[in-house]
């Protein structure tokens, strides 16, 4: 055993087990193969449970996370290694129905530098805000949930599990439980607030026809959302807001939050504290934009560019 495997714990072992028999026995990869796939997940795995995380637990932004730290020290060929296991890991996970969505799915192999989520401009995401029909209660919801999503940065799950009581409208702030439900108060904005007000005032009770529910977000049954049905709701959108398939993803509006606040100025450790990130190296990830903010205004105003 490894000294990155003797951090993980059994149940991780246990599965990297498992998988390492499927390369072999399903797929017929070669042994030196499977060992270097089991060491990247091994090294990964070590990597998240130091930040009290379980690899079968990753999202994408831990997966993009990592990949920003590996690649200073790793070459192309090994970055590209290591995207391989992790897409054979998923998805093996996800068609065994034990994770819902697949984190590498927006996540490209590396060339020759760092790689980072695919993220949206600002009019892009103006025109996705406006492409549900407000005039209808569904409208008005999925209005609601993508303006708080993009004024907050939540996570999906913050908001399918988001709770009336949670709600301080007089404040304009909401109360967050996060990863290993660490609590923290989000600003919203009040133009998000103005669109969660209506959907509140006019949608909701429609939707609820009588019953009652603790989520602020609800389904033609009465239930609270899932992420699934969010993932649904802005795959919908998406083409009506002219936006291509493969730059959505149920998190697509969290780095667009993070990505333009940046581009404006925001201190990093704030943008960390609005994300609910433990570690700041997460947040990092999208100090790329200032980067590309700062060559396109010098290519625009300097006099030799």
């Amino acid at each position: 055993m490894t000294a990155f495997e003797q951090q993980l714990s059994a149940e991780t072992r246990a599965e990297l087990d498992l998988f390492c028999d499927a390369l072999w026995l399903e797929f017929g990869l070669a042994a030196n193969t499977i060992a270097g796939y089991r060491s990247d997940l091994a090294q990964f795995g070590a990597w998240l449970a130091s930040r009290g995380t379980q690899l079968i637990e990753a999202d994408e932004s831990q997966l993009t996370a990592y990949l920003a730290e590996f690649s200073r020290r790793a070459k192309p060929a090994s970055q590209r290694r290591l995207m391989s296991a992790w897409r054979r890991f998923y998805r093996g996970l996800l068609g065994q129905r034990r994770i819902a969505q697949d984190p590498t799915v927006q996540l490209d192999a590396p060339v020759t530098g760092e790689r980072f989520p695919r993220t949206l401009s600002e009019a892009q995401v103006e025109s996705l805000l406006a492409a549900p029909d407000v005039d209808t209660i569904h409208g008005l919801r999925d209005r609601s949930m993508l303006e708080l999503l993009y004024a907050s940065g939540l996570r999906v799950s913050e908001l399918v599990e988001l709770k009336l009581f949670a709600i301080s409208t007089g404040e304009g702030v909401i109360r967050v439980f996060g990863k290993g439900s660490k609590e923290r108060l989000v600003p919203t904005g009040d133009i998000a607030l103005e669109w969660l007000g209506r959907y509140l005032r006019e949608a909701r009770p429609a939707l609820l026809r009588g019953r009652t529910c603790d989520e602020v977000f609800v389904s033609q049954r009465g239930a609270g959302m899932t992420r699934q049905m969010f993932w649904r709701i802005i795959k919908q959108y998406a083409p009506k807001a002219g936006i291509p398939a493969q730059r959505i993803s149920p998190h697509t509006l969290r780095h667009a939050f993070a990505t333009h606040l940046i581009n404006h100025g925001a201190d990093l450790r704030v943008v960390q504290l609005l994300l609910g990130h433990a570690d700041i190296s997460t947040t990092q990830i999208y100090t790329h934009v200032a980067r590309e903010r700062l060559k396109q205004l010098h290519a625009r105003h300097h006099p030799r560019s």
